[in-house]
């Protein structure tokens, strides 16, 4: 079974704006997704019963606000840092409910983060950079639900939204 990816939803404007900025500076031909808040990459997909009905429950809180704290560079790509501790604390008993199956990677997850460019040389990486940091102000957006994607080896085809609320 091909693994899960579970993600944060953004409010309609912020999404907007990321995917503008990710169609802009992602290379296209490997942009297959729109811009996204992972909060685990590969869950097993022989889980994916526990994992839905643990993201219904997850969700049965209100939507909230999640502050866009700086930008991160990335070496050859750039993200916007995002933080919030609601975020921190939901991902953290979701990793414990799901501790026996996950990476590396998501087990050593820190923070979440939209990446806006990557895969590009360091360079046009680096101007980026400094050109989305000049002037950049911390500012909010909202957090409106989890979504639940399966990886097809690329693009990832949606399962399920889970809105906040």
């Amino acid at each position: 079974m091909r693994p899960l990816v579970v993600t944060l939803l953004l409010d309609d404007e912020a999404q907007q704006r990321f995917d503008d900025l990710r169609s802009r500076h992602f290379p296209a031909d490997r942009n297959h997704l729109q811009a996204h808040v992972t909060l685990f990459h590969a869950v097993p997909g022989e889980h994916e019963d526990v994992v839905r009905a643990d993201l219904g429950t997850a969700a049965a809180r209100p939507p909230f606000d999640v502050e866009v704290s700086g930008l991160r560079f990335l070496g050859r790509g750039v993200a916007y840092d995002l933080h919030s501790e609601v975020v921190t604390s939901l991902r953290g008993d979701l990793a414990r409910r799901w501790a026996p199956w996950l990476t590396r990677q998501d087990a050593q997850w820190r923070h979440p983060h939209v990446t806006v460019q990557n895969k590009v040389d360091a360079e046009v990486a680096r101007a980026l950079h400094a050109d989305l940091a000049a002037g950049f102000e911390p500012y909010r957006v909202r957090a409106e639900g989890l979504g639940l994607w399966r990886y097809d080896g690329g693009p990832w085809t949606p399962l399920a939204r889970y809105a906040f609320g």
